[in-house]
């Protein structure tokens, strides 16, 4: 006879972990017979909060919760996010875009790269990022919701995302969970006790001895991982031989510069800077190594490449590349920043607390606390961890530059086997496999390949039945239908000012 289910649920810590947490098992789990959700915060105790850029899979969790798009971007002052640019990465004053999307059509049954290898054989000059709509689109300062239901636009290709204020996300979440019945309480955590025999968590006690009893208990403290870490002692599987950036300084600032549909990365002679623009200001940080570069000039650095005056003091953050060696452990998961850490580069952060709810509702036990459906949870999230430090690795390790001993330690940085294994196929043959539904897709992987240099040496035999005069001429009918479309978007701000998402001009003072 099975156990009895799960009926106290306590979140440690809150920001944008704890309050997506909070909500989606409100919105999932709510109604299983006696369930309580109680989440422990301080207010002494600041969030990261930086974690600004998301990927498209951020829009199924919205929909998940139910909610209304343009109250969620103007609420969280959001902009639209069609990709990531990633400025002087190959070398300096190179560019390029991963889109979100896909490129190009496939054609004759095989992937649509194989066709432009083909036609770039044959003198064709154009960029990959020319097939891509959503690319395009957001160099352009353009955007448009997606037509899933005609597969003949270029718009069926285009996927996208959002920019948010974090800290104002976790606020409206909040808000939501509450009114679902999760319970808030404000205090700072003092004692964790746990049983004396199985040594799973009984409960946290906070500074004025109040104490919250739970049965499963969620850990979204933060790089404290005050349960997880702290209390469980789960080591730490350190990456930082691969990804050597282990600091960052953040800072808002008002608005200046383009206002495109694009998160900026731009590389630094020790890591790399990014800018988000928001509807009320843009986002800026600074990663970088600090065995390359010491605190102060790295915020100097910051400081004199914003677009705008600003809007707050430094936030300095210091951190380690890689993730607890299990994400569950007893009675304890961990989501967030308290599981593991991979730098914002491709904007995984909030997503790897999103499909860790995800797993988690999947996954979710009852008081026996199975360790059959413990391992899964854990086999899967490492998996995770690994395909992601594989793709941000691949920035780094082809690159060109050769004008810093940061770039140099990474242009021959051994590459993780799994990651090996990938750029000798494309190397060999253009193909790319995507392998256990990993996070990036085919075109991410074919985007960051080819725009930083890794050249296939050949291509599928199967583009050969198209000859060179029909290449070139379906592949410039795909570039002129994508750029035909793009002109007839509207800008972000129009298409936001037309569907109700722009916030009041008031709101622009409001940080």
């Amino acid at each position: 006879m099975s156990a009895p289910p799960v009926s106290k649920i306590v979140i440690v810590g809150g920001g944008t972990a704890g309050w997506m947490t909070a909500a989606a098992i409100v919105r999932v789990l709510g109604a299983m017979p006696g369930l309580s959700v109680t989440l422990v915060e301080s207010e002494a105790i600041g969030t990261v909060g930086v974690g600004e850029a998301t990927i498209p899979q951020i829009i199924g969790f919205n929909r998940l919760l139910g909610l209304d798009e343009m109250t969620f971007m103007r609420e969280t002052r959001a902009t639209y996010k069609l990709g990531i640019e990633f400025v002087d990465w190959l070398r300096p004053g190179h560019s390029y875009v991963h889109p979100f999307g896909s490129f190009g059509l496939d054609m004759l049954g095989i992937e649509f790269q194989h066709f432009f290898l083909r036609g770039a054989q044959q003198g064709e000059a154009a960029r990959i990022d020319d097939y891509s709509i959503a690319a395009v689109a957001a160099k352009a300062g353009r955007f448009g919701w997606p037509r899933p239901d005609n597969p003949r636009s270029p718009m069926s290709k285009l996927s996208y995302a959002f920019q948010f204020d974090a800290g104002r996300y976790a606020k409206f979440l909040r808000g939501y969970a509450e009114a679902a019945g999760a319970v808030r309480i404000e205090g700072r955590i003092t004692e964790v006790r746990q049983d004396g025999e199985s040594g799973f968590v009984t409960g946290v006690v906070l500074e004025d001895g109040r104490e919250v009893a739970g049965e499963l208990f969620i850990d979204c403290s933060g790089f404290r991982s005050l349960l997880l870490g702290q209390t469980l002692g789960v080591p730490f599987t350190d990456w930082s031989k691969w990804l050597p950036c282990d600091s960052a300084v953040a800072i808002p600032c008002e608005l200046g510069g383009a206002n495109e549909p694009l998160t900026r990365s731009t590389a630094r002679p020790a890591g790399w800077q990014w800018r988000i623009p928001l509807q009320h200001r843009i986002g800026n940080g600074h990663v970088f190594s600090s065995a390359h570069l010491d605190r102060q000039a790295a915020t100097d650095l910051l400081l004199a490449n914003l677009d705008g005056k600003p809007l707050a003091q430094p936030n300095q953050l210091a951190f380690r590349a890689g993730h607890r060696a299990r994400a569950w452990d007893k009675n304890v998961v961990a989501l967030g920043l308290a599981g593991g850490f991979l730098e914002p580069l491709e904007s995984t952060s909030i997503h790897l607390v999103q499909s860790g709810i995800a797993r988690l509702m999947a996954l979710f036990p009852d008081t026996s606390f199975s360790a059959v459906e413990r391992d899964r949870f854990n086999l899967e999230t490492e998996r995770e961890y690994r395909n992601i430090r594989d793709f941000l690795v691949l920035h780094y390790r082809q690159s060109e530059r050769d004008d810093s001993e940061f770039w140099r330690y990474c242009r021959n940085l051994p590459p993780p086997d799994s990651l090996k294994e990938k750029l000798e196929l494309f190397t060999s043959s253009g193909r790319i496999i995507r392998e256990n539904n990993e996070l990036f897709t085919e075109d991410s992987w074919l985007s960051v390949m080819l725009s930083q240099g890794v050249t296939p040496q050949s291509y599928h035999p199967a583009a050969w039945m198209l000859d060179a005069a029909e290449t070139r001429q379906r592949l410039t009918h795909i570039r002129g239908a994508i750029a035909q479309t793009v002109a007839q978007l509207p800008s972000q701000a129009e298409f936001l000012r037309a569907n109700g998402g722009a916030i009041a001009a008031e709101d622009y003072l409001t940080a």
